[in-house]
Order: C-alpha cells, then structure tokens, then sequence
C-alpha cells in the first residue's frame, strides 16, 4: 500500500505560537482535553485547548518521549522546575 501523505496549512498566527508554562489534562472514555494555560500569579489563562482520541493520546505522549530524549541528547539534561502554584479554575469567558 502506498503511503499517504497529507499536506498541512499553518496559518500566520497558529505559526506564531503561543507561550505555555502550564498545562491540565482531563479524559472522558472516547478523549483526552488538553487546556495549555499561561499562568503568572496571582491569575493565569488558558491560551489553548487541545482535544484529542484516546490512541492519538498515546502517540502524541510517544512523540513526545522520544523529542525530549533527542532533546537531552543534543543540548543536555532538561532541568525540571518545581511544581506551579495550584490554580482555582474558571472555564468563563474571561
């Protein structure tokens, strides 16, 4: 079988990015919701929210794995930071 091959837009302000320091995970039975958040204290915001199947969970978190492996690989150990502050969470509009 031939492979397919998908050719992916990326838009001027998707390509821009969005600075995160914090992300939350939830999951049902059929997905996985990933909100990326930018939190300063005493407030921060979700910038992002990404929702995915359970199985492209699991290859996302594969992908991941082996991109901080190469990662640390080429420019060293990722140092972890300690944990963030704990955050209420308001899913209004604000």
């Amino acid at each position: 079988m031939a492979e397919q091959q998908i050719k992916i837009a990326l838009d001027e302000k998707t390509a821009a990015g969005r600075y995160t320091n914090m992300a939350m995970i939830s999951h049902t039975e059929n997905e996985f919701v990933v909100d990326f958040a930018f939190a300063h204290p005493p407030a921060g915001k979700v910038v992002s929210r990404v929702i995915m199947s359970p199985s492209h969970a699991k290859r996302f978190l594969k992908a991941l794995s082996e991109n901080v492996s190469n990662f640390e690989k080429k420019f060293g150990s990722v140092k972890e930071s300690p944990e963030p502050p704990k955050f209420g969470i308001n899913l209004g509009s604000n």
